[in-house]
């Protein structure tokens, strides 16, 4: 691994969240620019929620700042706070990547859901024609719901623990993807060919599961489960799913299949295909 070296010269990132022991994004990244050789820095910022709007502000006077992450819990509070977002991120209603020009305006974008199905495929999993259940219907969950139905699944069930939440989404997405068949539902797994967490339940010790006990008895072998938690890797879902010899599709994978977005909404390197 090249070491890294932060001077005057060095573009510097920062992942907005709260809390943040469980950020392992940046560290992430900071491998993959450093294995690249690029001069880029990337670190958490612990910023709560009463403080985003003065931190936004403040980060479009910061010169050497090319731009930020955006995740829990600011996803979609980041957005008026900003002056354009990608129609992508528009369409999606929130923005996990933000870009910071030499003017100091801020873009979001929103690479969540493209990250999530390019991570699912160097799993070898694929969407096309697919039935995927859905946990959660927050800021990183609408990503993922646009990416999936983006991608060709055949039926989209989106349970949430706030019902209306899970039909707007449902509903927001039927309306951008009519071919895929998008609703809310139950989190029982049976019959479904890729169960995805978008939720948080996992990311912290005793935090319970986002299926309930009871239909884990329902989670066949031969369905695949997959995360978006980066922190802990092997979440009591992903464990769960293992037990019954599921497939599982890490957190880190959608992180890591952002990496060349992320160039490309920072005007680094070649465009991404």
């Amino acid at each position: 691994m090249t070491e890294m070296r932060i001077t005057g010269r060095t573009g510097i990132m920062l992942m907005l969240a709260d809390p943040v022991a469980h950020v392992v994004g940046s560290l992430r990244l900071n491998d993959r620019f450093a294995a690249e050789g690029l001069d880029i820095a990337v670190s958490p910022l612990h910023v709560a929620p009463a403080d985003l709007a003065t931190v936004i502000d403040a980060l479009r006077r910061m010169r050497n700042v090319l731009g930020f992450g955006v995740t829990i819990p600011h996803k979609i509070a980041v957005l008026p706070l900003l002056d354009a977002t990608t129609p992508r991120a528009a369409r999606i209603g929130a923005v996990n990547f933000v870009r910071r020009d030499a003017e100091g305006r801020l873009t979001g974008d929103n690479l969540d859901g493209r990250g999530f199905v390019d991570g699912l495929a160097v799993q070898g999993i694929a969407l096309r024609g697919r039935r995927v259940l859905q946990l959660g219907a927050g800021g990183a969950g609408r990503a993922v719901a646009f990416g999936i139905a983006e991608a060709g699944a055949r039926e989209l069930v989106i349970h949430n623990r706030t019902n209306e939440r899970a039909e707007a989404l449902a509903a927001d997405v039927a309306a951008a993807y009519p071919d895929c068949s998008a609703r809310a539902g139950t989190n029982d797994p049976s019959g479904f060919d890729l169960v995805v967490n978008t939720t948080s339940m996992g990311m912290h010790e005793g935090d319970a599961l986002p299926l309930d006990v009871a239909h884990l008895a329902h989670l066949a072998a031969g369905t695949d489960v997959a995360e978006i938690i980066m922190t802990p890797a092997i979440t009591p879902l992903l464990a769960a799913a293992q037990a019954r010899g599921c497939r599982i599709s890490l957190g880190t994978s959608m992180l890591d299949a952002q990496y060349v977005l992320v160039k490309e909404l920072l005007g680094i390197g070649a465009p991404a295909a």
